[in-house]
């Protein structure tokens, strides 16, 4: 177990060598610390202010630096905290360290800053998740969902529920205190209509989590379909550059490429696959077995067709209707490619030498990921523990429905609610244990 009574220090920056680093120190010795290795005292200083000199080891000078002191409820952990910011030096921040744990600090564990933060009240447990999303942070949808689950958006969302599930508890196990009078507070009819309008809310939560963590995650992307259908000119057209190679001559592409393209925002992890076909030699069979790999783990596959070979389109067409069914959850589409040369009017029709139609296939794969929710104005959820804890919360809101709906006793309907309501404070921190703690903040890093 951790002491949350202890001073900690640790690089706050990213390692390697660069113009500035900063130490985080946090604990109610911090200002007491700093100031026996830096060359000016903290005494009757505001919280919020910086302050240039030395640090030394005894009367050996380490760097000069710029420390900022926070007082006790005004930190980002809400305790008495100072940041120095030294010179980018790998070396120069081992000093410090070094320095700082020799007067009585000791090294943070991973996600510990963050932990005294949520431990001191400034933020909930989702909000502190969202620090390690935020930091992790890959495209601008993936900032924006951690952004608004930081902000207490989520949190917001979360507490309303509660409250409504707390009030209709509140009046079930009422009439249990009043059970011999035959006495009845709430009309079911209206607690049906409560239940079910939560339940609708959390499903809906739950279900935007497959959006949620594929925004965080990037979106893989397969391409797929014969050998010379151009895919790895969509590659490089995607991309904007020439990434893989293009040739004439069937198989040139012998093993997967991956490369990451953003679109409106979101992460794409596009794969360029070996040609799929029959009679291929080693090296590319190899290749091809790969790429059937990579349609098991993508969400959404481009099946290229190419326009110029007769039965291309029709033999491509049925691979999508054969994939369609062995994946029924992933987008499939057939892209009908070199219309320059053949016009076609079945699926996208592109020419990815040309870049023709380029655009409206970028815009069908953001379409096909953000489908069915409003992206500017509904919570995503990207986390899984809360996607796990949704699910808890509405298989215990259907059980109590249920028992709404065939007049079971009231008591057992009580159960269900406060099931119901445990597992929603279970994301907020409401309902915690030290276990759980820490296998959150175990993720974060060192300085976070």
């Amino acid at each position: 177990m951790l002491n949350h009574q202890d001073t900690i220090c640790a690089p706050a920056t990213a390692n390697g060598i660069g113009a500035i680093s900063v130490i985080r120190v946090s604990g109610n010795k911090s200002w007491e610390i700093v100031s026996k290795i830096f060359s000016k005292s903290f005494d009757g200083k505001e919280s919020h202010t910086a302050h240039f000199g030395t640090i030394s080891d005894d009367d050996k000078l380490i760097d000069e630096v710029l420390i900022t002191i926070f007082a006790e409820g005004r930190s980002f952990t809400g305790e008495e905290s100072a940041e120095i910011a030294c010179h980018g030096s790998p070396f120069i921040q081992q000093q410090i360290i070094k320095v700082l744990t020799k007067n009585g600090c000791r090294m943070a564990s991973p996600g510990e800053f963050t932990q005294r933060a949520f431990l001191n009240g400034k933020m909930d447990l989702s909000q502190a998740e969202a620090v390690a999303d935020l930091i992790a942070a890959q495209s601008r949808s993936s900032h924006d969902i951690a952004l608004k689950q930081l902000r207490g958006g989520f949190s917001s969302e979360l507490k309303d529920l509660r409250e409504q599930l707390i009030n209709f508890a509140s009046l079930v196990e009422l009439e249990l205190d009043f059970a011999e009078e035959d006495v009845e507070f709430a009309d079911r009819t209206e607690l049906k209509a409560l239940v079910t309008s939560v339940l609708a809310y959390v499903k809906r939560l739950a279900e935007s989590f497959e959006l949620g963590n594929a925004i965080k995650e990037g979106v893989p992307v397969a391409i797929v379909g014969a050998p010379n259908t151009g895919k790895s000119t969509l590659l490089n057209q995607l991309l904007g550059d020439d990434r893989a190679i293009v040739s004439n001559i069937a198989g040139t592409t012998r093993d997967v490429i991956e490369e990451t393209l953003n679109i409106e925002g979101i992460l794409f992890r596009l794969i360029d696959t070996a040609g799929i076909r029959e009679g291929a030699e080693e090296i590319e069979a190899m290749g091809i077995e790969r790429s059937k790999e990579k349609i098991d783990q993508a969400k959404i596959v481009l099946c290229l067709a190419d326009a110029s070979v007769d039965k291309s389109v029709e033999d491509v067409k049925a691979w999508v209707a054969e994939l369609e069914g062995t994946y029924p959850n992933k987008r499939i589409q057939l892209i009908v490619n070199k219309s320059d040369l053949s016009a076609s009017s079945e699926g996208i029709a592109i020419s990815a030498k040309e870049g023709e139609n380029i655009e409206s296939l970028k815009s069908w794969m953001v379409n096909s990921v953000t489908e069915g929710f409003d992206m500017a104005n509904e919570t995503i959820v990207s986390n899984a523990r809360h996607y796990d804890a949704l699910m808890k919360t509405a298989e215990a809101l259907d059980k109590a429905l249920a028992g709404l709906e065939t007049n079971v006793s009231a008591d057992w309907v009580a159960i269900d609610i406060r099931q119901a309501m445990f597992e929603l404070g279970t994301i907020t921190g409401d309902i915690s244990t030290d276990d759980l703690l820490g296998n959150i903040f175990s993720k974060f890093c060192i300085g976070k």
